[in-house]
């Protein structure tokens, strides 16, 4: 599946081909320490194995016209078994490329991509509370906060915040 989000954005499957340019932004967001969970010392080998999803899941990339690397997500099911009718998303977009819009149209792909699956809803597991600009993105595209682990994530910034777990129907 690949979308032309406008004419200087591509949203295409990725690769293994390109983790080389998908490790700089993956990178960069980890060691902020501000939006996941992941151990700052996150390597590269481990965090390809934890970014490249396989079936039925997916990793795609967004590029600029020049076909530089803009920003990253994966999807796939939320849990196995008698869960895997709900499924889950990561996103990360390059700090220089932030406020571009990468964030909604990866977004839109992946609720777009969930849907063509058949998958029954959305659920978000860790939205970092502080992470204002996501909460508010994930809200207009139709997610509730249906709770929050008050505390549960340690910000470098701001300290303990909470981690709200948001949900998307996709099925009435």
């Amino acid at each position: 599946m690949t979308t032309d989000t406008s004419p200087t954005c591509r949203i295409r499957l990725a690769t293994d081909d390109d983790w080389p340019r998908l490790w700089p932004i993956v990178e960069a967001v980890v060691r902020e320490g501000e939006t996941y969970v992941y151990p700052l010392d996150l390597t590269s080998d481990q965090a390809r194995e934890v970014w490249m999803e396989r079936a039925p899941g997916a990793t795609v990339v967004a590029e600029g016209a020049d076909g530089t690397v803009l920003g990253t997500a994966k999807m796939g099911p939320n849990r196995p078994g008698h869960g895997d009718h709900v499924g889950t998303a990561s996103f990360m977009v390059s700090p220089a490329a932030r406020g571009l819009g990468l964030g909604r149209a990866l977004g839109e792909h992946v609720v777009a991509w969930h849907r063509a699956q058949g998958f029954r809803g959305i659920q978000f597991n860790a939205v970092v509370e502080s992470n204002a600009g996501a909460v508010r993105l994930w809200r207009s595209l139709g997610f509730e906060i249906v709770g929050t682990v008050p505390g549960a994530f340690r910000s470098p910034a701001h300290g303990y915040v909470g981690l709200h777990v948001m949900y998307l129907p996709l099925i009435d």
